[in-house]
C-alpha cells in the first residue's frame, strides 16, 4: 500500500491539526511538540500525527543502516499516550521523497481535513526540504489551513534531539534517560535458546533477540528491570561479545534475579537504569564468577534506590 493509499485510508471522522515526523524515541522534544497538537486541537479537530516508519535517511543515502530507540509499535503507542488520537504511519520511499511540498500540503488537506499544521523544528516537508514555515503558510492561505511552528525544548543548554540521546545510550550513559527521554531507555524481544554458559557458572540468562535496527546501549554490565508477564523483576544485563570466551556475537544476556521460571519462547522487556561496570576479559572462570557475583551485588543496590 503506498502512501496514498495509506492516507486516504485514515479517514479522519472531522477536521485535524497535524504535525509530521518520524519522533524517534518520543521524547522530551517530541512530546512538547505533541502537548502543543492536542491544545490547539483542543475539542474541535483531531490532533494527527504522520509519522514515517523509517528515517528518510536510510532512502536519500542508500546503504546507511540508523538504528531506533524505539520500534514502530512502541512509538505509536508512546504517541497515543501524550493524547495524540489518530497516528499513520507512512515508508519513506523515493516516490514519496518526490512529492513536492506544494502536492503534499494539498495531499494532507484532502485526506485528513487538515486545518492546522504544526512544525517542529528546522522541520520542513516535500521535496528537497521545501515546505518549511513560510512556505506552508502560503499554502494554508490557499488551501485553507494555517500552520505554525514549535520552538526547541532545551535541557541542560541544549536542544533534545534524538541523535542526542542515541549517542548517550550507544556510551552507555543512561542518566540522561530519565531527563531528555522522558523514562529510561527500554529494549524487548523473545527469550532464545543460548549455549547455557551462564547456567554452568551458576548465574543462568535469558538470551533476549532484539530487532537488530534497536540501538543496544553500549557493551557492559547494566542494573536493570526485566519485564517479565507485566511484572518487573531486578536484573542485571550483560551487553556484548563475552570476550572471556573469545567469542564475536554481540547478545543481550539478563540474569533475572530470584527467578526461576521458563522463559524460553517469552518476550521479556529490559528497562535500563545505570551501567555498572564496563566488558572485562578475565583469566579464567573463576574470576570471572567472582566478577558477576560482584556485579549481582552492585546492580541490587543500584536498583534498591530507582524501585
Amino acid at each position: 500500500m503506498n502512501f496514498r493509499q495509506r492516507l486516504a485510508n485514515a479517514a479522519p471522522s472531522r477536521e485535524t491539526v497535524v504535525t509530521v515526523g518520524v519522533f524517534d524515541g518520543v521524547h522530551q522534544g517530541h512530546r512538547h511538540l505533541l502537548r502543543q497538537v492536542v491544545e490547539l486541537a483542543r475539542s474541535r479537530y483531531i490532533p494527527t500525527v504522520v509519522t514515517f516508519s523509517n528515517r528518510p535517511i536510510t532512502v536519500l543515502r542508500p546503504g546507511t543502516e540508523p538504528s531506533y530507540l524505539t520500534s514502530l509499535d512502541q512509538r505509536v503507542d508512546l504517541i497515543k499516550q501524550q493524547g495524540i488520537e489518530l497516528v499513520v504511519c507512512l515508508d519513506f520511499t523515493l516516490e514519496l521523497a518526490a512529492v513536492t511540498a506544494t502536492d503534499f500540503a494539498k495531499l494532507l488537506g484532502d485526506s485528513l481535513k487538515m486545518k492546522g499544521l504544526i512544525l517542529g523544528p528546522d522541520s520542513a516537508l516535500g521535496k528537497d526540504r521545501q515546505g518549511d514555515l513560510a512556505f506552508m503558510q502560503q499554502q494554508g492561505e490557499r488551501l485553507g489551513f494555517w500552520a505554525s511552528s514549535v520552538e526547541s525544548l532545551e535541557i541542560e543548554g541544549k536542544p533534545v534531539k534524538s541523535r542526542r540521546i542515541r549517542e548517550a545510550v550507544a556510551s552507555g550513559n543512561m542518566a540522561v534517560c530519565p531527563d531528555l527521554l522522558g523514562r529510561n531507555h527500554h529494549l524487548s524481544g523473545v527469550v532464545v535458546l543460548g549455549d547455557q554458559r551462564g547456567r554452568t557458572l551458576g548465574f543462568p540468562t535469558a538470551n533476549i533477540e532484539v530487532d537488530p535496527q534497536i540501538l543496544l546501549p553500549g557493551d557492559g554490565i547494566y542494573a536493570s528491570w526485566a519485564i517479565i508477564d507485566g511484572k518487573r523483576h531486578q536484573a542485571a544485563t550483560s551487553i556484548g561479545i563475552r570476550p572471556t570466551f573469545e567469542l564475536s556475537q554481540r547478545l543481550v544476556e539478563v540474569y533475572v534475579m530470584d527467578f526461576s521460571g521458563d522463559l524460553y519462547g517469552k518476550t521479556v522487556g529490559v528497562e535500563f537504569i545505570k551501567k555498572v561496570r564496563d566488558q572485562e576479559k578475565f583469566d579464567g572462570l573463576d574470576a570471572l564468577i567472582k566478577q558477576i557475583n560482584q556485579d549481582v551485588d552492585d546492580c541490587r543496590q543500584v536498583l534498591a534506590g530507582s524501585a
